[in-house]
Parts: structure tokens; C-alpha cells; sequence
């Protein structure tokens, strides 16, 4: 029987760690266990290593990578039935992993997720790309690399359909060779997990939930201190929650940080607002 212990690493850590020592699954399930306290990490390595188990002999017996990939991708997209939550995209549940697991469903990211951490477990290192606007993964063949969408059952995506959907997120400005080369570079694990705080953060500022808004940003200084969009969103969200002093420091700070930002001026002004002296240009 396999060891499904897994433990949970503590916020006050991640900060120091390299990307490389950061992990994946137990920071994403620690993540939800903010919204989850009561949730259990080693039921979801469990689920994880049966995923992995079925797909074992399978995988080991075919030797091609693209053709391994498409017996896993097949086994969790079209026999477990993983799949993109199409219906209610921004529920916050997609990028909880612990309800992905349980229904299924899911966001471009979460279910990436999934799908690194069972093939990780058959030997195959595929990677996400923190593509614009829609999370896709990686997976390094004889001739380059295999760029696959989990939000639809993984499929493969070619150069062309890549370059058309970078372009409506570039301004309309379709990538060259050496723009896409780089688009297409593996994210780093703390990257990939900032990218999930600020889909929450998204989420949760559209509803109003400004708690939960401001908790997500926080959790993203956890990873990376120094994110300046994580300052200013979580001074915000404080001064939705009317944490006046939170606001002011994190607003100040923010200018601080970024004085010549898009949003410099507005932010002053909130500033001004809350009482705080006006930042000084140097």
C-alpha cells in the first residue's frame, strides 16, 4: 500500500523557499483549507495515487510520451470524468481543489493541476504555462513540446490556434516565434499558485465578498512579499471592509512600490480620502 501521508507546508514559510522547493498539491490544499478547515490533504493524495494506479501499467507499457499523455488524459477527462466548469466559470469552487476533486469540475488552472500531479506520479513531467488568459500545460517530446488545454479534456493545441489566442490577449497583436517561444515557457509552481489567489481574489471582488477578496490577496503576499498588485488589492478590499488603517498602509505602500503606475493617480486619491498625507513625487 502506498503512503498517502502528505503534509500541509505553513504560510509563514513559502516566502522562503525556491520555486523548485515550493509544492505544488499541498499548497494548493492549503489554499483551500482557508475556505475548508475541516478538509482532509491525505484523502486527496489517496484520490491522486488511485488515479495514477489505474493508469500504471498502461502507461508504462507504451513507450511514446505523446501516447502516454493520451492514456492519461483519456482516463481523467473521459473515464473519471474531470472537465471544465463551462456553466459557472467563476464559481470560487473551481479553484478550490479539494471540490474539484469531489465534483469534478473545474477551472483551467485547478484541473491542470490535476493532470500534472497524476502524470508527475507515471514519470512524465509536464508543466503549466501561465498562457494569457487561459492556463494551459506542457509536456516536452522528441521534436519540441505538446501544449494541451485541461479546460478541454486536454486537448493538443497547434501553433496556429496558440498564436490566434494569444493575439486577443495581446491587443490584438498576434505573437512572433520568439513571443510565443517565451508565452509558452514553464511556469514556476509559485506562479501557477499566485495565479489561482488571484482568480479567487477576482472571483470574490466581483461578489462583493470582500473578506474572502482580501484574504486571497494576503495569501498571495504570503508566496511573494514584494507583489505590488497584491498591496493594493488587498488595501482595497480593506477599504471595502472599512479597515481604514490596513487601507492607508497598504495604498501608501503600493505608491511606494509603483509610483508611476496606470492607477497611481486614483490611488492618491483614495489616499486623500481616507486622511492619509499625500505621497510625495520624488
Amino acid at each position: 500500500m502506498s503512503d498517502t501521508r502528505i503534509t500541509l507546508p505553513h504560510w509563514d514559510e513559502l516566502a522562503t523557499l525556491a520555486d523548485d522547493a515550493l509544492p505544488l498539491l499541498p499548497t494548493a490544499l492549503l489554499i483551500a483549507r482557508d475556505e475548508y478547515p475541516e478538509l482532509d490533504p491525505a484523502a486527496y493524495e489517496r484520490l491522486l495515487q488511485a488515479h495514477a494506479d489505474h493508469l500504471r501499467v498502461e502507461v508504462d507499457a507504451t513507450r511514446e510520451w505523446p501516447l502516454k499523455i493520451a492514456a492519461i488524459n483519456h482516463h481523467l477527462f473521459n473515464e473519471v470524468g474531470y472537465s471544465g466548469n463551462n456553466d459557472e466559470y467563476y464559481d470560487p469552487r473551481n479553484s478550490y481543489l479539494n471540490e474539484v476533486f469531489e465534483r469534478r469540475l473545474g477551472n483551467p488552472i485547478s484541473l491542470a493541476m490535476v493532470q500534472i500531479e497524476v502524470a508527475r506520479r507515471l514519470g512524465l513531467p509536464l508543466e503549466g504555462i501561465s498562457f494569457p488568459g487561459h492556463f494551459l500545460v506542457r509536456l516536452p517530446v522528441d521534436d519540441g513540446v505538446l501544449i494541451m488545454d485541461p479546460f478541454n479534456g486536454g486537448r493538443p493545441l497547434g501553433v496556429d490556434e496558440l498564436r490566434e489566442r494569444a493575439r486577443t490577449n495581446l491587443g490584438g497583436q498576434a505573437p512572433d516565434d520568439s513571443v510565443l517561444a517565451q508565452i509558452l515557457d514553464p511556469a514556476p509552481h509559485r506562479a501557477i499558485l499566485m495565479r489561482m489567489l488571484r482568480n479567487l481574489y477576482g472571483v470574490y471582488a466581483e461578489r462583493g465578498e470582500w473578506d474572502r477578496a482580501a484574504r486571497s490577496a494576503d495569501r498571495v503576499l504570503k508566496l511573494a512579499p514584494e507583489q505590488a498588485d497584491a498591496v493594493r488589492d488587498r488595501g482595497l478590499a480593506y477599504l471595502q471592509l472599512e479597515h481604514l488603517a490596513g487601507a492607508r498602509a497598504d495604498l501608501a505602500r503600493y505608491l511606494k512600490m509603483e509610483p508611476e503606475a496606470s492607477d497611481a493617480a486614483s490611488i492618491r486619491d483614495r489616499l486623500v480620502e481616507l486622511g492619509g498625507e499625500r505621497p510625495k513625487l520624488h
